[in-house]
């Protein structure tokens, strides 16, 4: 039981059905198809020669064959992790270069090492930092950077490369007047015969009869002597195994890049499994052993020239789509690469690069989510100003800078929700003994003797003058009348020390003002720190209730009580 734990592959393949067979070979031949041409445009993304597309399209699939839970998942190349790694390796090498592809690859090893360790210590749940307005803001900048990056190519002219959409724009204009129109006019129709082909039949693979029509195109029309700019000569073969080179001042550089990778990579993979699994019964994601395995599909993707991969969307749904059933199928993906490397890389001498950016173009055009945004400013403002910044600070000061911003804005907001959280005023519905919000129920009513408050979050160091301050302007509100207050915990799930110090405080100084506290509504945790803290016997056994109607039956009882011994004493002194 241990050992499939560790190694996932034991839960499936001993129980292998030969009706899988079809559906996984099926579905491993159709990605494995869009991984090749999907490869070689994606290292272009990153910066790298075409032939690295393929390297990671091979070694990290079969090792998360083996380790994954997911049996959908298709690993390997995708573009925003492409645009990732050029943004972080072009400022210390020059794109193409052995350095560049050096760092590359090694920047896939500190990637898996920092998901493996995550995945061993549990840590899965640091994800969750990166908020969905957030990934949605990055995604979209990512998207159109990923697109203006490819201009050079789809136009046919020297562009330098850049994470920044106004120096992209700027460029492009700049030297629009050098287009190289058949360049231009091979890449808009790659552009038109993808989403051609698509809208006769999705899973077409298209990008794969782009790839052959164009080739054959620049080949018997001998279009290069016309200017126009090919892939050229691609190595064919299976990487030979070798350990990265480890340089620790380039690691110390690359750290920041490869930590957002390692977590932007989990979070996609993540979130694609889980929507695939979701129609799936047979099997259960485990986060934090898919961290292991995609941090090993890394590091020993290194060792074959891999630079970092990760889940990819589009190739998942197809997977799925096309009858995957376990890790065959990834299996069978790996070996049609493999074959490709092996025999095939030749024929894409010809493969215009105007057609990679055309197939790259068309591919993130998905990444731009527009309905996301203008849910969030119809629901939820602050969400959307967090998305909207992370968009603007990724498409004009640099991506690494537009997930940071993201990220703080994150967590400022979580502690905003937590130190500034909601609470309710209650009143009672005539002849009942349900209580509800004064605000959004108006026709409650609400005793001038009386304070119910509700407290909607758990009560600790960061909101307990958030607490205080509102109940001293509720208790000013009522004035000299009121007698009571109702603390309603019911929606308090923890509670601290410092919180302890502050109620204690709080009944203190309420019983200098001859105003009585009451609780209701704890939950078992806080009944039972009470019980330790011995808050009890420090409150008192009678100002706990199970709910709010039992606490003013009980302060009416004890208020008719103390009329009638008040009377009977008057009388017994006259």
């Amino acid at each position: 039981m241990q050992l499939q734990k560790f190694l996932p592959i034991l839960t499936w393949l001993p129980n292998y059905k030969k009706e899988y067979l079809k559906g996984d070979i099926a579905s491993g031949l159709t990605v494995g198809i869009m991984l090749i041409p999907q490869g070689m445009a994606y290292a272009y993304i990153a910066g790298l020669p075409p032939v690295y597309g393929l390297y990671a399209a091979l070694a990290p699939q079969i090792i998360y064959a083996f380790l994954g839970t997911s049996r959908q998942l298709a690993v390997g190349p995708v573009a925003m992790d492409s645009l990732l790694v050029a943004a972080g390796i072009s400022v210390l090498a020059e794109s193409g270069t052995a350095e560049y592809i050096s760092l590359a690859i090694l920047l896939a090893l500190m990637m898996g090492t920092i998901q493996f360790l995550f995945g061993v210590f549990r840590l899965g749940f640091l994800v969750n930092f990166l908020s969905k307005p957030v990934i949605s803001g990055f995604t979209s900048a990512a998207a159109f950077i990923i697109g203006f990056n490819q201009l050079k190519y789809l136009l046919g002219t020297e562009l330098p490369r850049s994470n920044r959409i106004h120096e992209l724009i700027y460029e492009a204009i700049l030297h629009i007047s050098e287009t190289h129109w058949l360049t231009f006019t091979i890449g808009l129709g790659g552009i038109i015969l993808i989403k051609g082909l698509k809208k006769i039949r999705k899973n077409i693979p298209s990008s794969l009869i782009l790839i052959i029509v164009s080739i054959l195109f620049v080949w018997v029309l001998d279009l290069e002597q016309y200017g126009v700019s090919i892939v050229k000569e691609i190595p064919s073969g299976i990487p030979i195994p070798q350990i990265p080179k480890l340089d620790f001042e380039k690691i110390e550089q690359l750290f920041p890049t490869a930590l957002t990778l390692a977590l932007i990579a989990f979070m996609e993979a993540i979130s694609i499994s889980k929507s695939v699994q979701s129609r799936h019964k047979d099997y259960e994601l485990d986060a934090n052993q898919e961290l292991i395995a995609l941090g090993a599909a890394n590091m020993i993707g290194s060792i074959f020239n891999s630079y970092p991969a990760t889940g990819g969307f589009s190739r998942t749904a197809v997977n799925e789509q096309s009858g995957a059933k376990t890790g065959i199928s990834a299996i069978i993906s790996a070996s049609l690469v493999a074959t490709t490397l092996l025999f095939l890389t030749p024929l894409f001498y010809f493969l215009p690069k105007a057609v990679l950016a055309s197939i790259i173009m068309v591919a993130v055009v998905s990444l731009v989510d527009l309905k996301y945004p203008l849910i969030l400013w119809k629901t939820k403002k602050e969400e959307f100003l967090m998305l909207i910044v992370t968009f603007v600070i990724t498409l004009t000061i640099g991506i690494r800078e537009g997930i940071l911003t993201g990220v703080l804005l994150s967590l400022l907001v979580v502690i905003y929700r937590t130190t500034n959280p909601h609470y309710a005023i209650l009143g009672a519905f005539p002849n009942t003994r349900e209580y509800r919000n004064i605000i959004r129920f108006p026709s409650v009513t609400v005793r001038e003797d009386v304070l119910i408050l509700r407290y909607d979050a758990d009560m600790y160091f960061a909101n307990v003058a958030h607490f205080k301050d509102i109940l001293r302007k509720e208790i000013a509100l009522k004035g000299s009348k009121l007698k009571l207050i109702v603390i309603n915990a019911e929606s308090v799930n923890a509670l601290d020390s410092s919180a302890q110090e502050m109620l204690i405080e709080l009944n203190q100084s309420l019983k200098a003002e001859d105003i009585q506290l009451y609780f209701t509504g704890l939950k078992g945790p806080i009944r039972d720190y009470f019980k330790k803290g011995n808050l009890f016997e420090t409150f008192g056994e009678n100002t706990f209730f199970l709910d709010i109607q039992e606490a003013l039956d009980f302060y009416d009882q004890k208020a008719t009580n103390w009329a009638e011994l008040s009377s009977e004493y008057a009388k017994q002194s006259n």
